[in-house]
């Protein structure tokens, strides 16, 4: 039977997002595998991996706040905007003082327009801008809206700043790397990144491939696996009886006696179980007719 639930993956650097998820495929002998928020082949941390009926809650997972610690190194501007890539202008202003690298981060805190790097896996006319930029096309972006919570400056020592970032979900650190070097006149690049956190998920929940490799080789791999309702335990829930279970099973609304006060992103979910205490749906709540109906359906 294939397996469902949520893997904390501790990304190692090199390896692409899609790469992990190839590498759980093959450890869970599944293709219904797929992960939710990408990180860069450099950077490493937590990536969540959604195994099968779990991936019909990544859109959920992907919501949530993250948490990064990055270094960015002044002086160097590369194409990429990390060390990955062609140094494009170098020698620049990196003797700037901590009040001034401080002052200057204040800058992009808050809600704010940030233009992607064209080494992103966005895509524009259908084709991702990454293909484009090895082809050495250089196109227009549209800046996106992003939100950045916190910037704490961690530690500067010239050329390099250590930072520790909270924002929305979209926001590139790359990005942010690149324009801190335009604000300061100096050019600047990502030298490391490492995602803390994703939604409620923290690196200290993460495991490495290696000893997921190892669990699933001695069939332990439950001890790592989450249930899909973890991605909705900031939600209420309500344990609803044999009748309103099958309502719900048949995608039916039904009166949870939920309060729709604790809803989110614009939309009032909740979790709803079985009288055995089995994870029915997510559902949302119809304001018009105070009632829940099922968003998505697990049973």
């Amino acid at each position: 039977m294939p397996l469902s639930g949520i893997l904390i993956v501790d990304k190692p650097p090199g390896m692409t997002s899609h790469d992990v998820v190839d590498e759980v495929r093959r450890l869970a002998g599944q293709r219904k595998v797929g992960h939710a928020g990408t990180l860069d082949p450099m950077a490493t941390g937590v990536l969540l991996v959604c195994l099968g009926k779990a991936t019909r809650v990544s859109e959920y997972l992907m919501r949530g706040r993250k948490r990064y610690r990055a270094t960015i190194e002044l002086g160097t501007a590369t194409d990429t905007y990390d060390a990955e890539g062609e140094i494009v202008s170098s020698g620049g202003k990196a003797d700037s003082s901590r009040d001034e690298v401080a002052s200057a981060l204040t800058h992009f805190i808050g809600k704010i327009q940030q233009v992607p790097p064209m080494y992103s896996a966005i895509k524009q006319g259908g084709r991702p801008l990454h293909e484009l930029a090895r082809q050495g096309k250089t196109v227009e972006r549209d800046p996106r809206p992003v939100e950045i919570d916190s910037i704490d400056l961690l530690d500067w020592s010239p050329p390099e700043l250590s930072i520790e970032v909270v924002c929305s979900p979209g926001t590139y650190i790359r990005s942010l790397a690149h324009d801190l070097g335009e604000y300061l006149g100096s050019g600047a690049h990502l030298s490391s990144l490492v995602r803390l956190g994703s939604g409620r998920f923290g690196l200290s929940d993460a495991t490495s491939l290696d000893r997921l490799a190892e669990a699933f080789e001695h069939g332990q791999e439950d001890q790592y696996l989450l249930a899909l309702d973890e991605a909705f335990l900031d939600r209420p829930a309500a344990v609803v009886g044999a009748e309103a279970a099958r309502r719900i099973a048949h995608g039916q609304a039904v009166d949870l006696r939920l309060s729709p006060d604790s809803e989110k992103d614009g939309e009032g979910l909740g979790r709803a179980y079985g009288p055995e205490g089995e994870f029915l749906a997510i559902m949302i709540h119809d304001p018009a007719s105070g009632l829940w109906r099922p968003k998505k359906v697990f049973v």
